[in-house]
């Protein structure tokens, strides 16, 4: 008889990561890839963390750290949010995790039980609604629409509640992915305002705050003392391998958070804390990335339309460009897959982020190099379909 496998494993794939390996197998073949799959920004992290971990490797022993991390970064990051947000925030209140996806398992697991009912806009990132199923909370998927900015709204929060019941949370993502859309100040008041008044725990996922490139990012903070937020240095400060990120955390879950912090993961990795303390004094380096993706993404705004994509969501910010593309198809995962085999390009289809509407939506990553996005615009363009 066959031995038992959990049932929580029974979660669908990353499709972008699947998408990473059949480009990866294209290129072992000696064959042309032009990498816009994946969020992985083609700057390196800053010289200021190079330096900083060099250091580290030469002077420091490398152990374990307290769970919540060394108290430099912490105040960091504290210091962080007072000066872009004018927020004054307890270094008490951050943890430092091993990157952004420890925190989602962590404000996950802290904020709500089995059988709670957690909302979030669809399209969105897809390891929220997996990470949930897999814990044995159902995901409310919010059906955002281009009237909505593909961002939750109290509206539609009200509705799935008539629909299905009591709702336990929210996950919000501004700037988004994939539609790189923002939250402002009054959607984000109006938002935490419906939350409080109807006892639901806010999590803000704002990895991409810093990335913006129409107005500046909010943070829910500055609307919700409650809000659990998740940030990670892997976009804006380009250190995705380095696998830090951090929460700042309510203080009724900060125990909470704490020990399951021990038990799960230990520390984040020594070597990035240390290091990631010298990021925030890089802001030199960082805002001249930030140009960099803005000429791509403004590539891209121009030249997809001459392939054919013209149907494109706001680019407010983050690293991507969402476009519905029912005009060429209806199986986003087959036309993503001749797209990479006839012209070596690799972009995401829409089913990773939506289920239920993304056979007909694909998405185009800009966080790459400008050779790798010109060459990838100017092969959509050749493509003879």
């Amino acid at each position: 008889m066959p031995l038992k496998v959990s049932q929580r494993g029974a979660i669908p794939p990353f499709i972008a990561m699947d998408v990473m390996q059949a480009a990866a197998e294209r290129e072992a073949e000696q064959k042309a890839v032009f990498h816009l799959e994946v969020g992985q920004p083609g700057t390196p992290a800053p010289q200021g963390v190079l330096d900083a971990a060099r250091r580290a490797l030469d002077e420091n022993r490398l152990g374990y750290t307290v769970a919540m991390g060394i108290p430099e970064l912490r105040e960091a990051i504290a210091a962080h949010y007072a000066r872009t947000y004018g927020v004054d925030l307890d270094p008490g209140r951050v943890f430092v995790t091993t990157g952004s996806s420890a925190g989602f398992v962590l404000s996950f697991l802290g904020a709500f039980d089995p059988g709670d009912r957690v909302a979030m806009a669809s399209p969105g990132y897809p390891c929220y609604r997996s990470i949930l199923t897999a814990f044995g909370i159902e995901p409310v998927l919010l059906l955002t629409e281009a009237e909505h900015r593909f961002q939750p709204t109290p509206e539609l929060l009200e509705k799935a509640a008539a629909e299905g019941g009591r709702i336990d949370g929210l996950i919000v993502a501004s700037p988004s992915n994939p539609t790189g859309t923002m939250i402002g100040p009054a959607e984000m008041s109006a938002l935490t305002d419906y939350c409080r008044a109807h006892d639901m725990r806010f999590v803000s996922d704002e990895i991409y705050h810093g990335l913006t490139y129409v107005g500046s990012a909010t943070t829910a903070l500055s609307f919700d003392e409650s809000a659990v937020i998740i940030n990670s240095f892997s976009k804006y400060f380009s250190m995705t391998g380095w696998r830090l990120g951090w929460m700042v955390v309510p203080e009724d879950m900060t125990r909470a958070v704490e020990c399951m912090a021990q038990n799960l993961f230990i520390s984040a990795p020594t070597l990035s804390q240390i290091a990631g303390v010298a990021a925030f004094d890089c802001e030199e380096e960082l805002t001249a990335n930030i140009a960099k993706y803005a000429a791509n993404r403004e590539l891209l705004l121009r030249e997809l339309p001459k392939a054919g994509f013209d149907r494109l969501a706001p680019v407010d910010g983050a690293l991507y460009v969402y476009a519905d593309v029912a005009e060429l198809t209806n199986d986003s995962l087959s036309f993503c897959r001749r797209i990479l085999n006839e012209t070596g390009v690799a972009i995401t289809p829409g089913v990773d982020f939506d289920p239920d509407r993304g056979h007909r939506y694909v998405r185009f990553s800009f966080a790459e190099s400008v050779e790798q996005v010109t060459g990838a615009a100017a092969a959509l363009i050749d493509w003879p379909r």
